[in-house]
């Protein structure tokens, strides 16, 4: 299993949807592309979503693991393609 180093932890237990995907876009904004983000989420409808939010919005997920109460996920930074 390929061992990934986060450049950032963002712990979203606890977090509801939509403010869990909100705050995981806003940290991925602040960061450069290629970057790695760690996200701690709760089971359900957070690990539906925002994984799923993500991908839309263009980032990579690399990796989705559960750690009995909570999962983790990897994310990598892809800023959006620039038109024209």
């Amino acid at each position: 299993m390929e061992k990934f180093s986060p450049t950032r932890t963002l712990d979203l237990r606890g977090v509801r949807c939509p403010v869990n995907f909100v705050k995981a876009q806003v940290t991925l904004e602040e960061m450069e592309d290629g970057d790695i983000l760690e996200i701690l989420l709760d089971e359900g409808e957070p690990l539906r979503n925002v994984p799923r939010s993500l991908k839309d919005e263009g980032h990579e997920i690399l990796r989705v693991e559960n750690l009995g109460d909570y999962y983790r996920l990897f994310v990598r930074k892809n800023s959006p393609k620039k038109e024209g």
